[in-house]
């Protein structure tokens, strides 16, 4: 068994024996109004990047006032070999992680900095969408949503820096514009909504991909064929509304302009006061089309933009045009909350008739909900085949897993360990990512406000 096995082993043991909470920056399950405490994190260790030893000195200060927060991940690496500070590492502002208003489904909720798991109404067209692909290729985004009970959007800005991924979804209850009907059941609560998404980068479109006969070899691939575009609508009933369950059962359309479209019937539902457990649920029937990918802005999106397949530079637009009759699939997301304090997400999504479909997201966060342990981690996996192909990591994953044991209040001993991306240029100064491993021994000090 090698190394990227037993470590991927380890971790989703560690996962599913502390049973513990969604991935750090994912969205806080429905109703969760507690206030985020303040501290301010502080540490010294080592870190191997591709093998290479640096010294390491971190500060990553989490603030909050209310509902306004930030939050600070400033690291300084000096190499082990020539004492200098590893390049990169404030550049653009990296120790920024975001400035934030309140959480996703507030009636007023605003973020800048890195996004961590975005999404837009269902998640058909976006849905855990990461903008920074890497340390090494952190971006400034942004999200932005106002609730006016009969009336909202949502709204997600990418990169400020350049051209980038941008969404807007609009909704409304037209019902409850009537006041004969606004109070009936189910029919009152009838929402419908409208989404535009979009990669304004000038070679989203690009399908062609040119090897020149260069040593070494470079790939020109700017067509700039413009940007690829989404467009869809969805409806949303909320079925039932009792204490102890809400359920809402949703229809959505999308279309990628210029490609294919699909759609999808699914039903979120939630339990709570059933004893110490509170559970989110959400199963969805998927029917795709030719030339058509569900979540198509996700988690792995700006990593399949352009990726190196052997000497071939690959695009996620030619890997959607070349998507025929990919039939239907399915798609679940699970929540579990325990007391309000611990928690474990995971979704995963296939495709009936391709073996290799598979997506996988798994995320962990103990916080300082039990005394002395600190668990911290996340895992996504991509192009599934079977149940043994969870536990390899390649360059179809994303993994991070921040162990740790308090032996003073103020104190952590902990190591991390990362499976990420870096990205890469050609001769041509065209881009891909090559996946880079960290592993990070180090002491903290943490000091709550």
């Amino acid at each position: 068994m090698n190394k990227n096995k037993i470590t991927a082993i380890l971790f989703l043991s560690l996962f599913f024996l502390q049973f513990s909470s969604a991935q750090k920056g994912a969205a806080k399950p429905a109703g969760d109004e507690k206030v985020d405490p303040s501290s301010i994190t502080g540490g010294v260790g080592l870190t191997w990047i591709d093998g290479k030893a640096y010294y390491l000195v971190s500060i990553a200060p989490e603030l909050a006032f209310g509902k306004f927060g930030v939050g600070l991940d400033l690291n300084l690496r000096i190499s082990s070999e020539d004492q200098k500070v590893r390049p990169g590492d404030f550049d653009g502002g990296r120790f920024v992680r975001y400035v934030r208003w309140g959480h996703k489904g507030d009636d007023v909720y605003a973020r800048v900095g890195i996004l961590d798991y975005s999404k837009l109404g269902h998640g058909s067209i976006m849905y855990q969408y990461k903008n920074s692909p890497s340390y090494d290729d952190r971006r400034l985004g942004s999200e932005f949503d106002l609730n006016f009970e009969k009336y909202g959007f949502e709204t997600v800005y990418g990169d400020f820096a350049r051209a980038g991924v941008v969404g807007l979804r609009g909704y409304v209850k037209p019902m409850q514009f009537l006041p004969a009907v606004a109070s009936i059941p189910i029919i009152g609560g009838l929402e419908v909504g409208a989404t535009w998404a979009s990669d304004l980068r000038s070679d989203s479109r690009d399908t062609d991909i040119v090897r020149t006969p260069t040593v070494p070899a470079t790939f020109s691939k700017k067509q700039d064929l413009g940007a690829m575009s989404i467009v869809g609508f969805d409806l949303g009933l909320p079925l039932l509304r009792i204490p102890t369950v809400s359920s809402t059962l949703y229809f959505d359309y999308a279309n990628i302009v210029n490609f294919g479209s699909g759609t999808s019937l699914g039903l979120e539902t939630k339990f709570s006061g059933i004893g110490i457990l509170t559970i989110d649920t959400k199963l969805e029937r998927r029917w795709n089309g030719d030339q058509y990918a569900p979540n198509y802005f996700n988690t792995f999106y700006e990593l399949e933009r352009y990726q190196l397949n052997g000497i071939a530079l690959q695009s996620k637009a030619r890997q959607l045009a070349n998507t025929i009759s990919p039939g239907p699939g399915i798609f679940g997301d699970l929540l579990v909350d325990v007391l309000g304090t611990v928690q474990v997400r995971g979704t995963y999504s296939k495709l009936d008739n391709i073996d290799t479909s598979g997506v996988l997201h798994l995320g962990t966060s103990l916080g300082d909900k039990i005394p002395l342990v600190v668990v911290d981690a996340g895992y996504d996996k991509r192009n599934i085949k079977d149940s043994k192909d969870i536990f390899t990591l390649d360059e179809r994953s994303l993994l991070y897993a921040n162990v740790g044991y308090k032996p003073y209040p103020f104190m952590i001993v902990s190591i991390l360990y990362t499976w990420t991306f870096k990205p890469v240029a050609d001769a041509s100064g065209n881009s891909h990512y090559e996946s880079q491993k960290q592993v990070t021994p180090k002491v903290s000090f943490v000091f709550p406000l």
